[in-house]
């Protein structure tokens, strides 16, 4: 692997995954198992196929659903974009019908999970006693930089396998099977900021070697989509005790002239909302929203053991925090979930579920077999 990405290299991967918070029980594909590592389209195809071919096959196995039934197929994976798409090697896997209607969404990023769910829910407003599939994932195989320049070097220590399969509806006949209903959702991009749109950018580094870069200033960049994102949704959700304690600590700021952030109230989300699944895009990342919505350490205790267990599975890794919480039977009817996630552009995406009847926390899920383990304490986890 010296070869690959030098001596230097290697020691900085090596440096950084100890104390990445991520477990030595996430997946990657068997291409990126040899020496040195496989890219190809096959092999990117057959990752791809492996993950969602599982993950359609268990949903509709579980729920009994016809795949016939399916009217809307809606797929994300940001790096790998192939021809046919990933959509029609599902409905060719599958047998879709022939008049279902289906996207494939790619360069989306990390976001592009909530950004699915966004175009299914307004398919779902034009197209009534519908039933629509959403996809996500991210494909690591195409993903690995055999480089040396360090901000290069990250997704290979961050990305794992891994995908999820969401079944929405607007049937009526599906509301008592439902789980949870939609609240809101609240997309933000700020990519008009040349920092914000570099800060998660694929290009070639100045050997000629393809791979996505991770800038310094991600983390800053995602604190500021955050700001921009609560400010449309805080009055969707907030009490109106916490809207005008905000509002007032505006005001005096002005009126006294504090510098940008002092003085200013951050609203308490935990009034409006019982759980939180933050994007597990990393330790820093989760530490750092955490921060910044003044939330406790067990408020991010499913994004830590999903990073864990799963590692950074991109667009997916939201669903995987929710199956956490499900588990552990902490979700119960009539609280709400705020999925908070990220993503290259820059993007900050929200949506709020609730939750609409009672869960079984023994169903079967990607926890079932270690949800025992967890919560490993932070001891545990190299810091």
């Amino acid at each position: 692997m010296s070869n690959v990405n030098g001596r230097e290299g290697i020691d900085f991967q090596v440096k950084v995954l100890e104390r990445s918070g991520i477990g030595s029980e996430t997946c990657m594909p068997t291409s990126l198992h040899e020496i040195p590592p496989r890219g190809s389209l096959d092999d990117t195809r057959k990752e791809v196929e492996m993950v969602l071919f599982t993950v359609v096959e268990d949903l509709l196995s579980k729920h009994k659903v016809d795949p016939k039934s399916i009217d809307i197929l809606v797929s994300n994976c940001s790096i790998f974009c192939s021809t046919p798409s990933i959509s029609s090697m599902i409905i060719n896997k599958f047998g879709f019908r022939s008049n279902i209607k289906s996207i494939n969404l790619s360069g989306m990023g990390c976001s592009s999970g909530i950004l699915s769910i966004c175009l299914a829910k307004d398919l779902l407003k034009v197209h009534k006693n519908s039933l629509a599939l959403v996809l996500s994932m991210e494909a690591v195989t195409p993903n690995g930089y055999a480089g040396k320049k360090k901000s290069m070097l990250l997704p290979n220590i961050l990305f794992r396998m891994g995908g999820a399969a969401i079944l929405l509806s607007n049937r009526k006949q599906d509301k008592d099977m439902a789980k949870y209903e939609l609240e809101h959702l609240v997309r933000t991009h700020i990519g008009s900021d040349d920092e914000a749109y570099q800060s998660v950018f694929q290009k070639s580094d100045e050997d000629g070697v393809e791979g996505v870069s991770l800038s310094r200033a991600l983390l800053n960049v995602a604190t500021k989509a955050l700001k921009t994102n609560i400010s449309s949704l805080g009055p969707l959700v907030l009490p109106y005790s916490e809207q005008l304690r905000f509002a007032w600590s505006m005001i005096r700021k002005k009126l006294l002239f504090l510098p940008r952030q002092k003085g200013v109230y951050v609203p308490n989300f935990k009034k409006a909302i019982q759980h939180f699944c933050i994007h597990a895009g990393g330790r820093a990342v989760i530490d750092g929203i955490e921060q910044s919505l003044k939330l406790h350490k067990e408020d991010g205790e499913a994004s830590r053991m999903t990073l864990h267990r799963f590692g950074n599975t991109s667009s997916s890794s939201i669903w995987y925090e929710l199956c956490y919480l499900e588990t552990k039977g902490r979700v119960k009817k009539g609280n709400k979930v705020w999925q908070i996630a990220f993503g290259s552009g820059f993007k900050c995406n929200s949506a709020i579920w609730k939750c609409i009847s009672d869960v079984d926390p023994t169903k079967r899920n990607a926890w079932s077999d270690s949800i025992n383990l967890y919560p490993i304490i932070d001891d545990e986890i190299p810091n």
